[in-house]
């Protein structure tokens, strides 16, 4: 029963991988498609959202498995709870790209404009925690996870700035008040994939160090977060 169970973990964590991959070019063609005004591959990332949907599915029904048929205990048993969470926000992080895609067609005139915002260098912050979250469960590496949780306020910072500077623009500059709401939109889809990666990192400290800290300050010490 053990290396039964060893494999169907290392297929668990080989599944997790493969759909944080998606999820991560889901979001950079998003984007993409957002700055270049491409609505090819908007339709793109939005018809590609049925495979994100799949690798859901088919992590949730391994998981299940695992659990009708191993009976796990601890790191075990730890490692579905978390696995469980993490696809939850990778099927979110998903949804996410969707919501960005759906803005191109409204933007494609305005391209131009995109490049003068904070946009891309969000985009970027967000993937990179993305990408550092998954390295993190992957590496059962609790050094990387807390990289991603202070990596989050500069992202945060950027969201404030993008609003500031679009409230700005549209109480001076009427005429591009839709197109600056809409880029408060995206800069708030793009803030919350970085609260996402957070999360995942957040489950990955608990997978590896069974030390609970949503809801704590990010600069404590490891030996002041909580343990279960």
């Amino acid at each position: 029963m053990s290396r039964h169970l060893d494999l169907d973990l290392d297929h668990l964590r080989t599944l997790i991988v493969r759909m944080g991959s998606l999820v991560e070019d889901q979001v950079d063609y998003a984007v993409k498609a957002v700055i270049d005004g491409d609505p090819s591959l908007a339709r793109f990332v939005i018809e590609r959202d049925a495979k994100v949907d799949e690798f859901d599915n088919e992590i949730d029904c391994h998981c299940m498995n695992i659990f009708a048929l191993a009976q796990p205990v601890a790191v075990d048993l730890r490692l579905l709870m978390a696995a469980l969470k993490i696809n939850n926000e990778l099927e979110r992080i998903g949804d996410i790209a969707v919501d960005v895609a759906r803005h191109v067609e409204p933007l494609m005139q305005h391209s131009e404009f995109l490049r003068t915002t904070p946009l891309q260098e969000m985009a970027q912050a967000s993937r990179e925690m993305m990408r550092w979250a998954i390295e993190s469960f992957v590496d059962s590496d609790p050094w990387i996870a807390r990289r991603v949780l202070r990596s989050d306020a500069m992202v945060d910072r950027l969201d404030k700035e993008t609003s500031h500077a679009m409230t700005t623009i549209m109480r001076e500059r009427h005429e591009c008040a839709e197109v600056a709401s809409r880029v408060v939109l995206l800069s708030r889809h793009l803030e919350r994939l970085a609260d996402h990666a957070t999360n995942i990192a957040e489950d990955v400290i608990f997978l590896v160090e069974a030390k609970i800290i949503k809801h704590q300050y990010y600069d404590v010490e490891p030996d002041a977060l909580s343990t279960v």
